[in-house]
């Protein structure tokens, strides 16, 4: 999975508001037209982008498409972001001592 992706295309306001209402329940089109009050066209598109990163899938009833997100995309998201906040728990935060590699091959004698 591409975290990088994923972040893009949630990283559009329209497309965060959209995934966070399919993690509420499932959505055809035209419903999440009318909840957000944007043609049935751009939520097409914007459901486009979160299918090609991954993000949601679609379960066909009929002549609609109700639109879910993947499991396992939000539980890679989830790890990703335990992981970035161990580390940052872990980050000596310490600001009398500078870290970086410039700076100690500099004091080097």
């Amino acid at each position: 999975m591409e975290l990088d992706r994923m972040l893009k295309a949630l990283g559009e306001s329209t497309r965060l508001r959209i995934y966070q209402a399919l993690l509420e329940r499932k959505h055809c089109v035209r419903s999440l037209s009318k909840k957000f009050g944007i043609s049935e066209s751009a939520i097409s598109q914007h459901i486009k982008v979160m299918k090609e990163a991954g993000l949601v899938y679609g379960e066909k009833y009929g002549y609609h498409t109700h639109y879910l997100p993947q499991q396992d995309a939000a539980d890679f998201l989830a790890e990703q972001f335990e992981q970035m906040r161990t580390a940052s728990l872990a980050l000596d935060r310490d600001v009398t001592t500078c870290q970086c590699a410039y700076r100690k091959e500099k004091e080097k004698p």
